[in-house]
C-alpha cells in the first residue's frame, strides 16, 4: 500500500488501523541532539481528545511509546518510532457492516482499489490515524524551533521570533463566527444548531482557518514543491478536508491587479512564486460533515442491492475542534521539511 509517508527530508510514515492493536509513526531525517521525551506529547494529545457532547464517546488515552531514535532523551538522528496503543477499540460495532458500503466513506473505494478492507471502522481511512500525524507534529515543532534559531542568524539580520501556527474555526456548521479555538466555548447560536443537528441524528461541516507567524523568507521550492502546493497536499491529505484556499482565496478572482497587489494587503497569504515572503501565511480549509450519522440512510451492499440503513455507533457531530490539531501538525510537519531542505539543519547547534 503506497502513499503512507510525505516529506522530502524530514520524512513521516504513519501505520496502524482505527480498531487494530495500535497506531503509529515513524519519523526520519530528524537531526541529532534534539532534547525529546514522553512529556513533549501530553499537551497535544490533550488538545484534540474528545470532550464535549458533539464530540465521540470514544476515548484514547494516547499514551506515546518512544520505540527508536531517542536516547538519554535526545534524538539520535537516526528513524524514531512512536507506537500509539488503541485501548479503546471496538471492532464488533462494525460487524453489521463488514458488506455495507457506508456513503461518504473510503469504504468502496477501497475495496474497489484492493479487493479488500479493513471494516473495523474505516481502517487506515478512520480519524484514528490522525493522532499518528499529530505525534510527528510534535517533533516537527522541535526541529522548527531549533531549525529556525540558525535560518534567522544564517540568512538575516533580524532576532528571530518563534514560529507560531494558529487554528481557529471561522464558520461552524453554515454559521460564520469569531474566530474560535480549540480551547474556546462555542457560542450559543452554534451549540444550539449543533444541538439540533445532533437531535436529528445528523452531522455538520466547517471552515478552519490557519495562520502561521514569524515564517522567515525563502521557504519553499519553485515549480512543483513550492510553498502552497506541499501544504495543500498535507492538509488536503487529512481525511475531513475537502478544499483549501490560501490569502484571499477564491475572492481573488473577483478582484482587479492592483487590489490584489497592494503592499499593506496579505491576499497571497504570506506566499509569493510558491516562496515564503516573510509574511503571515494564511489558509481556510473546508472540514466536511462527518459520514457516520444516526439517520436512515441508502446504502449499496457488496452485492450490489441498496438498503436503508442507519450507522451505529461513537461518532463526532462536528470535527471543527479536533481537526485543528491535525492541520497544526501537518503544516508543522512541511515547515520543518522547507527547513531543512533550505539547509539549516546544516548549521544547528545542538
Amino acid at each position: 500500500m503506497a502513499g503512507n509517508t510525505f516529506g522530502t527530508i524530514f520524512r513521516v510514515t504513519t501505520f496502524g488501523e482505527s480498531h487494530g492493536a495500535a497506531i503509529g509513526v515513524v519519523v526520519d531525517g530528524c537531526p541529532a541532539g534534539i532534547p525529546l521525551g514522553s512529556e513533549d506529547f501530553t499537551a497535544a494529545f490533550n488538545t484534540v481528545r474528545p470532550s464535549g457532547s458533539f464530540e465521540t464517546a470514544r476515548r484514547e488515552a494516547n499514551i506515546p511509546e518512544i520505540l527508536s531514535g531517542v536516547f538519554e532523551g535526545k534524538t539520535l538522528g537516526t528513524p524514531i518510532a512512536v507506537l500509539l496503543r488503541n485501548a479503546d477499540a471496538r471492532p464488533h460495532d462494525y460487524e453489521a457492516l463488514k458488506n455495507i458500503y457506508r456513503p461518504g466513506h473510503a469504504d468502496f473505494a477501497y475495496e474497489a482499489k484492493y479487493r479488500r478492507r479493513d471494516w473495523r471502522g474505516g481502517g487506515r481511512a478512520s480519524g484514528r490515524e490522525a493522532a499518528a500525524r499529530i505525534a510527528a507534529g510534535v517533533i516537527a515543532k522541535k526541529v522548527l524551533a531549533y531549525c529556525q534559531t540558525s535560518y534567522h542568524a544564517q540568512y538575516t539580520a533580524s532576532a528571530s521570533l518563534p514560529l507560531t501556527i494558529e487554528t481557529s474555526a471561522i464558520e461552524i456548521a453554515g454559521i460564520p463566527c469569531e474566530p474560535i479555538s480549540a480551547a474556546d466555548e462555542l457560542p450559543l447560536e452554534i451549540s444550539s444548531k449543533l444541538a439540533a443537528i445532533k437531535q436529528a441524528g445528523d452531522s455538520a461541516g466547517a471552515i478552519v482557518q490557519c495562520t502561521v507567524r514569524n515564517v522567515p523568507a525563502g521557504l519553499g521550492e519553485p515549480v512543483f514543491d513550492k510553498l502552497e502546493a506541499e501544504l495543500a497536499k498535507a492538509v488536503l491529505s487529512i481525511g475531513s478536508v475537502k478544499g483549501i484556499a490560501f490569502g484571499a482565496g477564491f475572492q481573488l478572482a473577483r478582484m482587479a491587479g492592483s487590489e490584489a497587489n497592494a503592499v499593506d494587503k496579505n491576499y497571497h497569504g504570506g506566499i509569493a512564486g510558491g516562496i515564503s515572503d516573510g509574511k503571515d501565511i494564511v489558509f481556510q480549509a473546508v472540514i466536511k460533515p462527518v459520514p457516520s450519522i444516526a439517520q436512515e440512510q441508502i446504502m449499496e451492499t457488496a452485492s450490489g442491492e441498496r438498503i436503508a440503513y442507519a450507522i451505529t455507533g461513537r461518532h463526532d457531530v462536528c470535527l471543527y475542534r479536533r481537526v485543528m490539531p491535525v492541520i497544526d501538525a501537518m503544516v508543522a510537519i512541511v515547515l520543518a521539511d522547507m527547513m531543512l531542505r533550505q539547509g539549516a539543519a546544516q548549521i544547528l547547534k545542538v
